[in-house]
């Protein structure tokens, strides 16, 4: 009894002399709160280029359709026989309020990115510096658990097997560099690796030939890994500086920096696998239907269904001029997350990725929702 009694007052007078830690405080998770809005609220309603988001919202309403929430309005979209911008502005402010999206931490401002379609130099056989694009491979699982797990909903989580009954994390970027995938399937050739890292980015992108012809590939799947910014790396390694951090200064620190090229590309573990697409179309967003040029943006569909209609208020990339428009959420992103998190989608080609490269505005956002019906939050859509 003497020694348990011993042990015990040993143990007493080291918590004593020790001070435990503080409990960290709880921190509340981020989530969206609608305001309502009257439309003269929206600035500068109804924006620049109503007219060309027509065909962007036609195109979701392909897959909205037979949906409860949107099947009247899709109908009475098709039927609409006069789209100049007095009529389509009334048909959006007939069917449908605005919300202003905010935060339950008061916040009403978020981030506005952009993204593209690109043009890449390529070949369907390895050169000299060349790097690939893959295929999904055929040892990555998905798994989703969402049915037993509700909180894990619109969340898969990618692997693989070890043996027969072990699921581990899939290949991270090094070690698919380092070729540990097993019998890699590759579709296409870059010529260069850091645009190939950044068609990675963007989700799709178009593959130029030697012999003139075009492959084009679309996003298909992913390693499992979290997103992680090669520019955040730069600025913390001192290389770039928060405020010229963008595409076109990554690609010029890496051209200058060959040696430690594989070094930054590492930083991101997140690998994207692709498909080959058809058509002349935009590519394939996450609503499954192609996007349209300056119309069509990536969401945090937690917060905004995919298929809605939103109204942005920015700036155009590194500039203060306004920049005002009715868009449509038709795709996700890895690092698009939040309620007021917007990527928009300026198109193919070079002149659409140096706006997308540069831009990283500050907007706020508004959900359209058709009239009398609950918010996102409080129904399936």
């Amino acid at each position: 009894m003497r020694l348990v009694f011993l042990i015990i007052m040993a143990s007493v007078l080291s918590a004593c002399v020790t001070p435990q830690p503080p409990t960290p405080p709880k921190t509340e998770p981020i989530t969206a709160v609608y305001q309502s809005a009257a439309w003269a609220a929206l600035p500068n309603w109804p924006g620049e280029q109503l007219v060309h988001s027509w065909s962007s919202w036609l195109n979701s309403c392909k897959r909205l359709a037979t949906r409860p929430v949107w099947k009247d309005i899709c109908a009475d979209a098709v039927m609409l026989e006069n789209q100049d911008q007095a009529t389509v502005q009334a048909f959006f402010e007939r069917h449908f309020s605005p919300w202003q999206i905010t935060t339950n931490t008061g916040a009403d401002t978020g981030l506005v990115t952009g993204y593209y379609e690109p043009l890449l130099k390529g070949s369907l056989s390895p050169k000299q510096g060349s790097v690939p694009f893959y295929a999904v491979p055929d040892d990555l699982l998905v798994l989703d658990l969402a049915k037993q797990y509700p909180d894990l909903k619109g969340k898969r989580l990618r692997g693989r097997l070890e043996g027969t009954r072990t699921v581990i994390p899939y290949w991270s970027r090094q070690d698919i560099a380092e070729g540990k995938m097993a019998n890699a399937k590759i579709l296409a050739w870059a010529d260069d690796a850091v645009e190939a890292f950044f068609m990675e980015i963007q989700g799709s992108g178009r593959i130029l030939l030697e012999d003139g012809s075009l492959v084009r590939l679309g996003y298909a799947d992913q390693n499992g890994h979290p997103y992680k910014s090669i520019g955040k790396w730069l600025i913390e390694q001192g290389e770039l500086t928060a405020d010229k951090a963008s595409m076109q200064s990554i690609q010029a620190w890496a051209r200058a920096n060959p040696q430690r090229l594989q070094e930054m590309l590492n930083t991101n573990p997140s690998v994207v696998f692709f498909r080959l697409l058809s058509g002349t179309e935009g590519p394939i967003g996450a609503l499954n239907i192609p996007l349209t040029d300056e119309a069509s943006a990536a969401v945090d569909p937690k917060f905004v269904p995919l298929g809605s209609p939103i109204y942005l208020a920015t700036t155009r990339p590194n500039d203060s001029q306004e920049m005002t428009r009715l868009i449509h959420a038709q795709d996700t992103g890895g690092a698009i997350a939040g309620p007021i998190r917007v990527d928009y989608f300026w198109g193919f080609g070079n002149k659409a990725g140096e706006l997308a490269g540069r831009m990283k505005q500050k907007g706020k956002v508004w959900l359209l929702w058709p009239k009398n019906l609950p918010l996102p939050n409080q129904t399936s859509n």
